[in-house]
This record gives C-alpha cells, structure tokens and sequence, in this order.
C-alpha cells in the first residue's frame, strides 16, 4: 500500500506538474509563467519558489502576454510540449481569457492557473472578487468556461486527484487539445492534504494516433480515383501530426497539387513542386485557379476557415465533392464533407496504400513557376521613386526574404501582413508561424519569444504593425530580461491600415482606423524606435529597403531582440502576385452613400457563389 505525503494543495500542483514527462523524457509543461497578486502569491507562490529549477518560473509584463508566449511555445513545438501561466484573481484572471479564446480555436495546448476567490466564502467579497447577484458559486473565472477544452474548479485540496489527470489527458490528446483552466481557489492552495505518494510518480504521456476507419479510408480512395481534378488542403493539423514529409509522398506519388492554409503554411517548403501556395481571401492566383476547378476537395487537418474557402465561394465546380481527413469528428463532418477522423499522417499513409499507384496529374505545373516569378518581381525593392514615397508591405517582406536562410521563420498575428505574408513568402519547411485562428492583435511580439524559447536553433523574425505593437508590446522587456534574441520588423502606416481598406472596399468613407481620420486633437508622432531602446531593446528606424536589410543583417548575432521600424504606404495590400478572393463581410442594406450601395450590390452578386454544403 502506498504512503502518503502531506502538502498543501499548491506543492502538490507544482510537484505533479514537474513529474509530467514526455516520451523523449522532458518535462510536458516546461515551466510557470507568474504575475503574482493576493489570489497566487501565498499559496502558489511559496511552492514554485519551493520547487525551483525543478519547475522554473518566469515573470513576465502582462496575463494576456505571458499566455500568448505560452502558446506561441506550444505551437512551435507541434502540441508536444506546453507552459503553464498563473495569475492571480480578478483582473489578472479576465486579462488571460482572451488568449484562452486563442488557444481554443488554433487547438493549442495550454494550462491556465488563475487564484479564484475563498471556497470558504468567509471573508467575501474579498478585494477584485466579481460576485454574482443570483447565483452564489460564480466568480469572474466563470468567463474561461466557454474557451476552455476544461474547466475546473479547485475548492478542496483533493480535487486535484482527478482534476489533474483530466487536465494532462486533453492537453495531451490530438482530437481534444486546447487550453485548460484550473481556477484555484486561494485559501484552497494554502491547505493542507495528505496525499498518496504515487500521486506524484513521473508519468509519461504520449501523443496518440488515432486511426482512420478503414471503410473511410475505402470511400475517401474511391472518391479520389474517380475525380479529375483533385487538390489537397494542408491544414495545421499536417503540422501537428508531423506528417509534413508524408504529404508530400502522397501529393506527388497521387500528381495531386496542394494548396495552404495559414496554419498549414511551409508543412511543404514553398520551393516543393507540388506547393502551390496558398488557397482563399489571400491566395495566390495559381493555387485558387486549382481550387475553383477542384472537383473533389480533399482537407487535411484543417478547420475550413472562411478565408481559406473564400467564404465558402473559392471551390466553383458543379457538383464538386468535400473530403475532411481531421483527428477531430467535428471538424472531419464539416459543410457535408466525406469525413476520415483520424490521425493526418496515418490516414494520408493508408489512404496512399488503398489507391496503389493512381495518380491524377490534372494540374498546370508551369502555373507555380509564373506566380513564383511574379511574386519576386512584387517584392523587389522600387527604383527611381519620389523623395516621398513609401515602401509597400511586399518590399518589405522581399528585403527579409532576400536576407533569410533554411533557418529563418517569419511569424505575425493581425493586421495586414498575415495576408501578405500568406501570399509572398516563401517559407522553407517549417520556415512560418503565424496565428491567424483568432488574428489576435497582440500576439506579436510574446509569441516571437514564445518561439524562440522553443526553436532557440532558428531565426525569428516578427512582422508586427504599429496598432498590434501600441496594443501589447511589454513582453520586449521579458526578452531582453531572459536574453531571447528575434528580430522584430515594425511596419508604420500610422494606424489599422488593414481595416481601414477593408471599411473603404465596402463602401466606407475612411473613419477612426488611420490616425489622421480620427477624432483627435493633434495627430500622434510616436517615436517607436525610441520606445523599443526604453525596454533595452537594440531599436533603430531604416530609412528605405536598402537600409532596412542591411539592419536586419546586422541584427543575426545578438543576444537581445532587435526592432527595425520602417514607415509603410497603408493604402495598398499585396497587390500583384496573388489571385485574391471575395470576401464575406457583410454591406449594410440601406445607406445614404452611394459607394455604400454600390458596394451591397457587389456583395449580393457574389453571395449567388457561395456553395455552403455538397
């Protein structure tokens, strides 16, 4: 029989979590991220310091940040690893329930620990506690429920026998991953359980393959010898299986393109035959031109986001069949498809070895290499140009390009660059991060060190624009505290420039998105660079393209972070070298303007596209 071991329930949270291992014998949750307050600090607080290097905590500058540096870490290392954050209750607790919303739609593992309020409920309301008029059980960790893979409360110290298990089996299952919330209630933390001793032995938990059906396998192959002009959709989840080499066997055994989706992006290289890049809003010409006379669609691993469907308007060919090969059942049985649940790398291995040596060679090889031309011409850098003019977000992504290598990976978040990047560059093999599940403003500058941290090999360079960086931006200091060397490429068009295209495609006179169409009382000169050196940050402006490479030259063998900002034209996207696609975004039905209405009848023209199911 075993013994027992008397903690109180924080040491024996902080103990569990550092005996998690991995197959290849780490840690699961790497380490703590803490900004301590009066719901964390006494209890939580007193066993991390306890536990030391044994589960290493790191401070960082902001709740939300600290967990976007979390995620963005979980995601670079394909779900296999993650982090946990804490913070304390109220405040500090709500500012993680937006990146909780991140986690759960990208499907990304992360453990959230936010102190809740007295399970005792003697001392209520105690200070930042949200309490609830009708219903006594409710705090402000309520708000984690509906962006949490697992919600739990944790009032008495033995909830943490059967809370933490659950807790490690959806982080770790492929078909459930996402966030779990432990909200923990602080008085909980400080007491005292004698807990059995075995509790606490190293557990190994593996990554699960789940596998296919066999008779799905059947229909999926018998759908594919049939159609003449297939296309395969690589999704994030071809990443997160690690089945990058396995698609493209298949793609190019089968001479069946394939088209990206934002998380599916450098699964292949760009420079692979069969990439045909990416697919939808911010596709390129070639590879929607394969969409649109797709008649069998196959997914894999991906969740058909409207921008990669173009709202559901990019796949045009009468009576054109969906497949979805998804570890998730439902994301697999999406708008009709012919669903295999199942692991990506698996379902693509056995489906290849049902359809034996078939393949479709339906497609225009010669198509990849004009759009590859094109995109190079759209990113050189401009000659002969005003004393005025301002660079375009291409060049400025051809000026990285043009000084990246097999190990640089270029991440973003929001704004105008996810399309653009999506677009023109031209990733290596795991050479792209970008979050775009939830397009999180914010994101940017915690995720790059996020990235870092688990990719310390690799060259990170972090597109950010001036409105994501106004909005989260401390977590620069964090990096130059713990010495996490990227390169942060700041674009500065003066505002959303994204938006403020999207508000004047559809009909909108431009208001409150660029600066200089706010309501304010002088327009803001914001010295970035100066701002970034204040953090202890090595920070400088380029004055043009020329400049801004050699900038991003010199900033390869640092220790700290590098910013490089550069002031960009925000009246143009990307422009040339991409195909573009409709968009859904609704147009009012009534308006006083005529651009307004023009724009709505645009807008029910193209709605008569839309093919919402088979």
């Amino acid at each position: 029989m075993t013994g027992t071991i008397r903690l109180t329930a924080a040491q024996a949270l902080v103990r569990y979590l550092a005996a998690q291992m991995t197959e290849d014998g780490e840690r699961f949750i790497d380490g703590v991220w803490a900004i301590f307050g009066h719901g964390n600090v006494a209890g939580l607080g007193e066993a991390l310091e306890r536990a030391g290097n044994a589960l290493p905590t790191w401070r960082g500058q902001n709740e939300q940040t600290m967990a976007h540096t979390a995620i963005a870490y979980a995601k670079a290392k394909k779900r296999t690893r993650a982090m946990a954050v804490t913070s304390s209750i109220g405040p500090g607790a709500t500012n993680m329930v937006t990146a909780a919303a991140l986690a759960h739609v990208n499907r990304l593992p992360v453990l959230l620990i936010p102190g809740d309020v007295f399970a005792s409920r003697a001392p209520d309301p105690v200070l930042q506690q949200v309490e609830d008029f009708g219903d006594g059980t409710v705090s402000a960790n309520d708000c984690f429920r509906p962006v949490s893979r697992y919600f739990d409360r944790i009032s008495r110290p033995e909830h943490l026998l059967t809370a933490l298990p659950r807790a490690f089996r959806v982080m770790t299952d492929p078909a459930e991953c996402g966030p779990v919330t432990l909200a923990f209630c602080q008085d909980t933390q400080a007491e005292a359980f004698d807990y059995p001793q075995n509790f606490f032995e190293p557990k190994v938990w593996r990554i699960r393959r789940p596998e296919p059906d066999s008779r799905d396998v059947d229909d999926v192959a018998a759908l594919i010898r049939t159609a003449k002009t297939p296309v395969l959709v690589c999704g994030g989840g071809v990443i997160y299986s690690q089945a990058e080499e396995t698609l493209g066997e298949f793609a190019t055994k089968h001479g069946i393109p394939v088209i990206e989706t934002q998380a599916g992006k450098a699964a292949l290289a760009q420079a692979h035959p069969m990439n045909f890049g990416t697919a939808g809003v911010d596709g390129s010409a070639c590879a929607n031109e394969v969409a649109e006379s797709a008649d069998l669609v196959i997914g894999v691993g991906t969740r058909f986001q409207d921008f990669t469907t173009g709202s559901w308007a990019l796949f045009k060919q009468p009576g054109r069949r969906l497949v979805s090969i998804n570890v998730q059942g439902f994301d697999a049985c999406k708008h009709g498809a012919t669903g295999v649940a199942g692991d990506a790398k698996v379902a693509l291995e056995k489906i290849s070895a049902a359809l034996g040596p078939h393949a479709a060679n339906a497609f225009d090889p010669q198509s990849r290499l004009d759009w590859l031309a094109k995109v190079d011409a759209h990113c050189s850098a401009r000659t002969n140009v005003p004393q005025d003019y301002l660079p375009l977000d291409a060049e400025v992504i051809g000026a990285v390009q043009r000084t990246s290598s097999e190990r640089t990976v270029a991440m973003c978040a929001a704004g105008t660059m996810p399309g653009a990047l999506k677009l023109l560059w031209q990733a290596p093999q795991g050479g792209y991060h970008m979050e775009y599940g939830y397009s999180c403003m914010g994101y940017e500058i915690a995720g790059a060190m996020g990235l870092k941290l688990a990719q310390p090999d690799r060259d990170v360079v972090c597109f950010v624009g001036d409105g994501s960086y106004m909005m989260a931006n401390s977590e620069l200091a964090t990096a130059v505290m713990r010495r996490v060397p990227f390169t942060v490429v700041l674009t500065d068009n003066r505002g959303f420039g994204c938006i403020n295209r999207l508000q004047m495609g559809t009909g909108g006179n431009p208001f409150n998105n660029l600066y200089r169409n706010c309501n304010v009382e002088a327009q803001p000169e914001i010295d970035f660079a100066a701002h970034a050196a204040a953090m202890g940050a090595h920070a400088v402006k380029a004055k043009d393209i020329a400049d801004l490479e050699a900038r991003i030259l010199a900033a390869k063998d640092r220790a700290i972070p590098t910013v490089i900002v550069i002031d960009t034209d925000p009246m143009h996207g990307p422009g040339e070298g991409g195909g573009g696609h409709w968009w859904d975004v609704a147009v009012p039905e009534v308006s006083e303007r005529d651009e307004v209405n023009r724009a709505r009848q645009g807008y029910l023209e193209a709605l008569k596209a839309q093919n919402l199911v088979d």
